[in-house]
Order: structure tokens, then sequence, then C-alpha cells
């Protein structure tokens, strides 16, 4: 059974050919496009930087990429050597770096105001899965329960224990473990843009998994995105006009399990259950660090504790759609 593990991707002009959420519509402008493509956590990534000296933009770019690749080694969950993979392997990390605590701060803030719906330290749940599904004889109804509850014993926002002071960070029990992938590309998002614009650039697009627009098009029009049904990710239902804001995305279709979809990487803290694939919710907000964990946070939450939590962790607009193609728009 395959396992397709690939992050969720939020907007990109190559959107509808990859199936995504977000669709982007570009305009033209005077100033020479200069691109970057790769990867960002495993997310296909783009810095998009308009200017008449090339030279200055891919300068600028360079710098931009030195920055994503440092923090790549705080947040990385694949590399062994990143601070997120040594706090799970070891129960506990000194000298954390000051992104590392901010980062887990803004996650744990998440998860308060949520009363745990929204939960960090998920890890051992989303591992289960990942071994279930994996391997060589599989139960396509998804691990057992006993499994299941050893897992969600492991699952506590409450038993994570900072000492900022000492850049400490450590798990009140053995086996716990931490994800911060709703939050850290949005995190990588902002820091990426702060070096761009010390480079003296303010007209941008920078899309590490989770769109950032600085200032305006270089025509002066807002950026233009269009909201699409994960069901059919070539048409956009919906569209949004954004100036130095960013948009954060979340859905089941991101990481799916099962061939069937009945699995997927949203999951419930506290029964360990999975949201369906083809639900989904874009967030706007000033930041791209907010728009990205706010996304899966209110996506988890309650219906009718949506717009508080909106308001509480710093969103302006959130976007549902269901595969019917019905989108429900929510203020702040």
């Amino acid at each position: 059974m395959t396992v397709r593990i690939s992050r969720r991707r939020a907007i990109t002009v190559l959107a509808a050919a990859a199936g995504l959420p977000l669709l982007m519509k570009a305009a033209k402008a005077d100033a020479r496009v200069v691109e970057w493509t790769g990867y960002t956590l495993g997310a296909p990534s783009t810095i998009r930087l308009y200017h008449h000296d090339e030279a200055k933009a891919r300068a600028a770019i360079q710098a931009g990429l030195a920055e994503l690749s440092r923090l790549e080694g705080i947040f990385s969950l694949y590399r062994s050597d990143s601070t997120i993979a040594s706090l799970n392997r070891d129960g506990a990390v000194d000298n954390a770096p000051p992104e590392f605590v901010e980062m887990l701060g803004r996650s744990l803030f998440l998860a308060k105001a949520t009363d745990g719906v929204f939960d960090p330290t998920v890890q051992p749940v989303w591992q289960l899965y990942f071994r279930h599904f994996t391997a060589a004889t599989v139960d396509p109804a998804g691990p057992s329960r006993q499994d299941m509850a050893a897992a969600l014993a492991l699952v506590d926002w409450r038993g994570v224990e900072i000492d900022a002071g000492r850049g400490r960070v450590a798990f009140a029990r053995p086996g716990m473990g931490l994800t911060l992938n709703s939050g850290a590309q949005g995190y990588i998002t902002d820091k990426v843009a702060d070096v761009l614009r010390s480079h003296g650039f303010e007209k941008m697009l920078i899309d590490l998994d989770h769109p950032r627009a600085l200032s305006s098009k270089p025509d002066g029009s807002a950026w233009r995105i269009g909201i699409a049904n994960p069901a059919a990710p070539t048409t956009a239902i919906t569209e949004i006009d954004v100036v130095d804001r960013a948009v954060g995305s979340a859905g089941g279709y991101g990481t799916i399990f099962d061939t069937d979809g009945r699995f997927t990487h949203i999951i419930d803290p506290r029964d360990g259950s999975t949201l369906p694939a083809l639900v989904g919710v874009s967030v706007v907000a000033e930041t791209a660090l907010v728009a990205d964990g706010l996304a899966t946070a209110m996506l988890l939450s309650p219906v009718e504790r949506r717009r508080e939590l909106l308001r509480a962790g710093g969103g302006e607009l959130a976007l549902f759609v269901t595969p019917q193609g019905v989108v429900s728009r929510i203020e702040a």
C-alpha cells in the first residue's frame, strides 16, 4: 500500500498541474523576474524577486537560501542533526537556538488556545500511522486500538518543559515526540523575507509552502490568489487579493497514508482520528508564521470556536472549502 508522503502546498503558478489547494494568477511586470525553485522541509518552494539588476537579485536570493538552510538545520524532522530531531531522539536539548524556542512557544500558544485540539506533540501518532501503512502486511482499517492508545498516551502539549534562559527544552515522559511542521514553513518564510528586505527588496513573492507577498506587485496591483477545491484543484472557486500578507493552507490532501484516502496527516490528538482528505482551509494573516499554524488549528477546531481562534491567533480571514465546492468565509 502506498503512502504519499509530501507536504501540502499553498500557492504556486504551477498549482494546477501539481494538484494544489491554491492557484496564483501571474501578472506582467516591467521589472525582470528572478526566480529560485527548490524544496523547503520537503515542500516545493519558490522565491520570486522583481528587479532590474539581476545580479543584485541573485545575490539576495543566495543570502536568503543561506538563512533557509540554517533554519532547516533547526526544524527538519528528516535531518538527524537538527534541533527537533535531537529532542525527539534524546528527550531533551540544551542550548536550543532562540528560533526553536520562539517557534515552539507559538505552537504551545495555539495548543492552549484550542484546549489541546491542536497539539504539536502528536508526532508519536503520526509515526504510528507511518509504520502501520509502510509495513509489509497492512490492515486497511488502520492501527489497532491498543497501539493507538499507547501512542495517544504520549501526546500532551503540557508535557513540554521550556527553560528559555538556559535554552533547555525537555519532555516530561520518555517516548514523547514533537512536530513543528504546522508553523515551521511559515516561520522560515518570514525569516527569509527579512533577509531579502535587508538587501533592499520590497516587492516579492516568497512561497516556502505558505506564500508571503511583500508589498504589491511591481505594477502596483495586489497579488491575486485563487482558492481551489482540493477535489478539483485546477478550478479556482473564489479569489482573494493580498498586499503585505501571507496565506497559509491546511488539509488532509497533503499526506495521505492509504490508497482510499481515509487516513491523512491532519490528526485529532484527542482520539487519533484523521480528517478527510478533501477538506481544506486557507488563512490570511500579516505573517506566514501566523497563517501557517492557524490553518491547521482552525481545521481541527469546532465550528463554533473558529472565529474566536482566528481573532486570538492574529489571523484576518479564513476560507473553508468542502469537496462539494462550498466556501465558508470567516473574518476576524
